[in-house]
């Protein structure tokens, strides 16, 4: 069942520790390096985030060129199928696909012949004295063996990045069974960006309680209490990203 919205009304909403931001709201922007691309841009510092994180849907002939710069970049792929260059190796990229680029790593993205939607993950990379940079990397969801989440044996974690110290940042894929809940109302030191992919549920952030859909994005600023519960007839998924292994100070 969609959540529809009435006109003038939206069930985004801007706090100052989080932000719910639906798709009925997304205002295209222009982006260096993209052509033939609809870019939406959800969370970026502009909002009161560390990092930024992309919408993108490229037409059947778009693409991506350019550079990472001094940011690292999580590629996941949504919908629809794409190829992506990396040291003169091209790559198919399908649904469920990720790329991982570090810092100074050029980048060359291009559809797979039809429409095709992805979120991509961005932040400044900080290094860490005596961990090797994270180099890039090529994976699917499917070969993210899944692990109950803790204290809820009907949610399942996939770890998609090594866990190693050389890297700052994690993204994860969450599915809770329908019913299933968050083992409790979580306060982490972790910024959290992450988009709906499947299902739906109620989603408690700080002191507010928000119906939730596949589609709708949610920035969690750090110790922003947090809690879900998966309702309806299907499993819902998330994917999100969290800031790790760097000391706070």
């Amino acid at each position: 069942m969609k959540l529809n919205e009435l006109p003038g009304h939206s069930r985004t909403v801007l706090k100052a520790r989080y932000a719910l931001l639906t798709p009925g709201g997304f205002a295209p922007s222009r982006l260096p390096g993209w052509e033939k691309a609809v870019c939406n841009i959800p969370i970026s510092p502009a909002l009161g985030a560390q990092f930024s994180q992309l919408l993108v849907t490229l037409e059947h002939d778009g693409q991506c060129l350019g550079n990472t710069g001094g940011n690292q970049y999580f590629i996941y792929v949504i919908e629809g199928n794409a190829s992506i260059v990396l040291d003169d190796r091209r790559h198919r990229l399908e649904p469920g696909s990720y790329v991982y680029l570090p810092a100074g790593k050029d980048v060359q993205i291009k559809s797979g012949g039809a429409a095709s939607r992805i979120v991509i993950f961005q932040k400044k990379y900080e290094p860490l004295p005596g961990a090797d940079r994270p180099p890039a990397m090529v994976g699917h969801e499917r070969d993210a063996k899944g692990q109950p989440f803790p204290g809820n044996g009907d949610a399942r974690l996939q770890v998609l990045l090594p866990d190693l110290p050389g890297y700052d940042m994690a993204v994860n894929i969450l599915t809770f069974q329908p019913g299933a809940t968050s083992p409790c109302v979580q306060t982490s030191i972790m910024e959290h960006g992450l988009v709906m992919l499947r299902g739906q549920g109620i989603y408690r952030l700080d002191e507010d309680w928000h119906p939730v859909q596949a589609g709708d994005v949610i920035w969690l600023a750090p110790y922003c209490p947090q809690w879900f519960v998966a309702m309806g007839k299907t499993a819902a998924s998330t994917i999100y990203y969290q800031d790790v292994n760097r000391d706070p100070m």
